[in-house]
Order: structure tokens, then C-alpha cells, then sequence
């Protein structure tokens, strides 16, 4: 009876430390797959079941892998083994042997020495020893979606059934995680990509609101590229104009890094470079080779590590107005939705940079009838009356000469004053009718300039021609430069108080044509006095900017001013 009772309690005695153990391990459980849930990360979540599955077996080492679809492992994570241990490895696992057992029949598999089992194949050279082995698979729905693999029971000699159902109900947790944390990462790149397309969607409608809208052109090509360069995060970008005039591609804006030394030339003819190969084919082109595919690319570009240039054509109808183009300081790929929504872009930007310079010219046009008009009304209302004006005090001057000389000489100076007033008029009428002069013959409209100049304003002008120079200059070239040395006189016959004016158009080299307008006048300080040249200067600048010249002035107080357009001949 002694005997047997001993044996009795001894039994209740190891059932309780089982059950004990067993309490323990669900505890364990408990928190381990109460952790799971606390991370959404798709690679924390593994990471935590591996973490969980090493401890509640005791095991040395753990790994969880990711079957690919294919027999295979797409991702392999360990706990147990060192950084070291693994680079020390030949070959990692690609889900053979024991391992793609698992993969293809989706059971638990328990062995006291992994060599044990017909389908093992070994470790590679530099491989830690593994004897036993635990394996459980992870499913959900029926679909298997990893596995976790268990090694080396530190406790005892191999894996117990008890091992083998913890880590069962582990795995049966681990799968709802790893969904959910899929779910979740689905989630967050469904949101990027809404919030991308979003993006695109903002940038397409200020396009539209950019085509019909009236914003200058300078400002419109700033907002365009500053939105499309941080809608694909670039770091520097650049849009190209077609100058119609020479068929070339002029630099019109940059943004972002480089902002001087892009290009080792700043004008492209069509099929020149990259800038005017997209001009001539009107076809997006990218590159992630900077270094060897870009022709005229400043060397300090690739040093400063750009790799990656992306140019579409700003298409207007008929026409390819400009190339807008994107750098990148890594290797980027460029999608097939990336290519065409820059063509989108591209087009958008054409028709809305062709509605501006439209715009542009509409307005100066309406200024330039403007001016016509109130050169017109001056002309012959204003001066007449004050002409008108000026007789009357002068035969009233006559009367009252002898009986009140004090008066007679106020009235002296009144009349003086009015002929001054009709002259600054005269200058300002000069400025005010551009189109009064018909520009078909360019020397004859020179001379008829300088002759109703000299009329106007009672100054001295003299007009010098070189034949050859004004050869080149016909129809739309004429007129321009017509209208640039009009511009010129009528700022001389303004500010400059002269008593001399030269006009001269001469061809200095066989590459070039030069108009200058010089007064003996008072000058300027141009940086000081910037109001001194006004509107004029954005008039003549612009009008050279189109002929392919340069505007320069040359001036200084009490030295007379110089006025130089520089034309590159021959004209396109």
C-alpha cells in the first residue's frame, strides 16, 4: 500500500508540473501573439513571430520563410545565428530538401536529427550544425503563406508533441498578423498611389486653368515646372522655348540644382543633343546613363551626381514650342504612366505657353494702338489749342508792349514756356505713334524718322546707313528694328537734354550688324536710375531678344548715352 501510494503522488506530482508548464506556455502564448498584433509592419510582424516561436520552444535557432509561388523562397528571416555566421554561409536556403517538403505539403514535420529524414539534404560549407527540427507551416484560408522553422531544442534532447502544438496555435495566430499586416501595407500604398494620382489630377487642372487663363508667360513656365518637378521629385528641371524667328531652342527657366553650368551651350537647333532631338521628333526621350548618352552635358552635372534625364516636347497645334526636362540625382526608371502623363504634361504647358505669347503680343498690340490714339489726340487737339493759346498771349504781348513793359516780358516768358510745352510734346508724340512710318524700306523709314525727329524736337540728328547692312533686313526684320531705333530717339528726345543725336545701322564684321543711337546728352547712372529707361528698355530688349541680337547701353552722367543692338547675321 506504501509502495503504491509513493507511485500515486509521484504521479500527481508530475501531472501538476506538466499542467504548470502548460500554464506557463499559454502565458507565453498569450503575450507573444498579443505582440503580433501590436505591429503593423509586415516585416516587424515576422520578425516577431520568429522571436516568439524561438522562445516558447527553447530553441537555439529559428527562421521564418516566405514561399514566392514558385517552389521557392522569397524571404528567408533567422534569429539565433550572427551576422557573421550567415556571410560565412556558401549558399542560403532557396526552399530545397526538408525545406521545399514543407513547401509542398503544407504538414508539421518533428524529427530528433534533421539528417534523419530521406529528404534532407545536408548544409552548405560554413553552415552551423542543426540536429533536431521543428517545422510548422503557416496558412490562412487554405492557402499556405509561410513557414516556421525551429532547431537545436536547448532543453531537452528533441521537439515534443507539446512543442509542435504550441507553435501550431502560434502559427494559426502569426497568419492572421501577416494578413493583416499585408492588408495594412496594401492599404498604405493604395493611399500613396491615391494621393499621387491626386497629385497628377491638382497639376492637370492647373494646366487647364493655365490655358485659359491671362498669367505671364515668365510666371506661368516658374509655376508649371516648380509643380511637375515636385510631382516627380526631381532635383533640377528646365524648360526650352523655341525662338521662331531662328528656329532654335532658347533656355527660358531653371529650377533646382546647376543652375548655370547644365549645359555646355544654352541654344539647340532641332536634332542638336538631346534638348533637340525631343524638339524634332516631338517624342519623349530619357536616359539613366548621363554620362555616356548626353551630348553638350557640363562635366560637373555627373560629378555633382545626376544619372537619370528625362525631356518630352511642349507641343502646341502644329508645332513643338518647347521641351520641358526633368534630372534626377539617381538611376530612376521611368514608367509607362510616368511617360504619359509627361506627354499630358508636355502638351498642357505647349498650348498654354503658345496662349500666353499670344496673350503677350495681344496686349502689347492694344498698348501700341493705345499710344497711337493718344499721340493722335495730342497731335491734333492738344497742341493746336495750346498753339491756338500761344498766338493770342503773343498779340496780346504786342498790344500792351509800350504802355506795360513788366507785363509784356511775363507774357514774353509764358509764350516760352508753351513753345517748351509743345516741343516735350512733339518727343512724347514721336514715342506715342510707332505706325505712322511704313517699315517696307528700311532706309527710307530711317530717314523719315530722323527727318520728323529733327522736326519735333529741334535737335540735331544725322542718319548713316551702310548699304550691306540694310540689305539683310526685310518685311518682320525691318520692322523691328525700325521700331527699336524709334524707341531709342524717343528716350534721347525725353531724358536726355541733348543737342545731338546720331543714328547708325553698319555691318562691323561679316557675322554681325550693329544699330546705335548716340546722344551728347546729360546720361545716367543706369544701375541708379532704372526709371530712366522704363518701358522702353523691356520694349527694345525684347524686340532684339527676336531679331537674336543683344541690347546694350553704354552711359554715364554728363557723357552722352549709347544705345547698341548687336544682330548675328544671316538673319533666320
Amino acid at each position: 500500500m506504501v509502495s503504491s501510494q509513493r507511485t500515486e503522488e509521484e504521479t500527481r506530482g508530475t501531472t501538476a508540473d506538466q499542467y504548470s508548464q502548460l500554464d506557463s506556455n499559454i502565458v507565453a502564448l498569450h503575450r507573444a501573439t498579443l505582440s503580433l498584433f501590436s505591429d503593423l509592419s509586415l516585416d516587424g510582424v515576422l520578425r516577431r513571430v520568429i522571436h516568439a516561436a524561438q522562445e516558447l520552444a527553447d530553441a537555439r535557432y529559428a527562421a521564418l520563410g516566405i514561399p514566392d509561388g514558385d517552389g521557392g523562397l522569397e524571404t528567408f528571416l533567422t534569429t539565433g545565428i550572427t551576422e557573421a555566421e550567415i556571410e560565412a554561409i556558401e549558399r542560403h536556403p532557396r526552399g530545397d530538401g526538408l525545406l521545399g517538403e514543407m513547401l509542398r505539403n503544407g504538414v508539421s514535420i518533428r524529427l530528433e536529427q534533421i539528417a534523419s529524414h530521406p529528404r534532407s539534404v545536408g548544409f552548405p560549407a560554413g553552415h552551423p550544425e542543426m540536429g533536431s527540427f521543428l517545422g510548422v507551416p503557416i496558412a490562412a484560408y487554405g492557402r499556405p503563406i509561410g513557414q516556421i522553422y525551429l532547431t537545436n531544442k536547448q532543453s531537452a534532447p528533441e521537439f515534443s508533441i507539446q512543442d509542435q502544438r504550441l507553435i501550431e496555435m502560434l502559427a494559426s495566430h502569426a497568419a492572421a498578423a501577416i494578413e493583416n499586416a499585408r492588408l495594412y501595407q496594401k492599404v498604405l500604398e493604395n493611399e500613396n498611389e491615391l494621393g499621387g494620382r491626386n497629385e497628377e489630377l491638382g497639376l492637370m487642372f492647373s494646366l487647364a486653368t493655365a490655358v485659359g487663363s491671362s498669367m505671364d508667360l515668365d510666371l506661368l513656365l516658374e509655376v508649371m515646372l516648380d509643380r511637375v518637378m515636385g510631382l516627380f521629385h526631381a532635383a533640377a528641371g528646365e524648360i526650352f522655348l523655341l525662338e521662331e524667328t531662328e528656329g532654335v531652342y532658347q533656355k527660358a527657366i531653371h529650377l533646382g540644382d546647376s543652375p548655370e553650368v547644365f549645359w555646355d551651350i544654352g541654344r539647340f537647333r532641332p536634332g542638336q543633343g538631346f534638348i533637340g532631338k525631343v524638339a524634332q521628333s516631338g517624342s519623349p526621350r530619357w536616359t539613366t546613363q548621363l554620362s555616356e548618352d548626353v551630348d553638350f552635358l557640363s562635366k560637373s552635372v555627373v560629378e555633382q551626381g545626376f544619372e537619370t534625364l528625362v525631356c518630352v516636347p511642349l507641343l502646341a497645334p502644329g508645332k513643338v514650342t518647347g521641351v520641358l526636362s526633368l534630372a534626377f540625382k539617381r538611376k530612376r526608371p521611368i514608367e509607362d504612366r510616368e511617360i504619359g502623363l509627361l506627354g499630358a504634361v508636355g502638351a498642357g504647358v505647349g498650348v498654354a505657353v503658345e496662349n500666353a505669347r499670344l496673350y503677350r503680343q495681344a496686349r502689347r498690340v492694344a498698348v501700341l494702338e493705345e499710344r497711337e490714339r493718344i499721340g493722335m489726340d495730342l497731335h491734333d487737339g492738344i497742341i493746336q489749342s495750346i498753339y491756338a493759346i500761344g498766338l493770342t498771349l503773343d498779340y496780346t504781348r504786342l498790344q500792351v508792349n509800350d504802355e506795360a513793359p513788366e507785363a509784356s516780358g511775363r507774357l514774353e516768358e509764358a509764350i516760352k514756356g508753351l513753345n517748351t510745352v509743345i516741343r516735350d510734346l512733339r518727343s512724347y508724340i514721336l514715342d506715342l505713334q510707332p505706325a505712322r512710318i511704313q517699315t517696307d524700306d528700311l532706309e527710307v523709314a530711317l530717314a523719315r524718322l530722323v527727318k520728323e525727329f529733327r522736326a519735333n524736337t529741334l535737335i540735331d540728328a544725322e542718319l548713316i546707313l551702310e548699304e550691306k547692312a540694310v540689305s539683310y533686313f526685310h518685311n518682320q526684320h525691318a520692322s523691328e528694328l525700325f521700331h527699336i531705333a524709334q524707341e531709342a530717339m524717343a528716350n534721347a528726345a525725353k531724358h536726355a537734354r541733348a543737342s545731338r543725336v546720331l543714328l547708325t545701322l553698319r555691318s562691323p564684321t561679316d557675322e554681325s550688324v550693329a544699330l546705335q543711337v548716340i546722344d551728347n546728352g546729360v546720361g545716367f547712372e543706369s544701375e541708379s536710375e532704372p526709371e530712366l529707361l522704363g518701358h522702353g528698355l523691356s520694349n527694345m530688349s525684347e524686340r532684339a531678344r527676336i531679331l537674336g541680337g543683344q541690347l546694350s547701353i553704354a552711359s554715364g552722367p554728363g557723357e552722352g548715352t549709347t544705345v547698341t543692338i548687336s544682330i548675328p547675321v544671316p538673319l533666320s
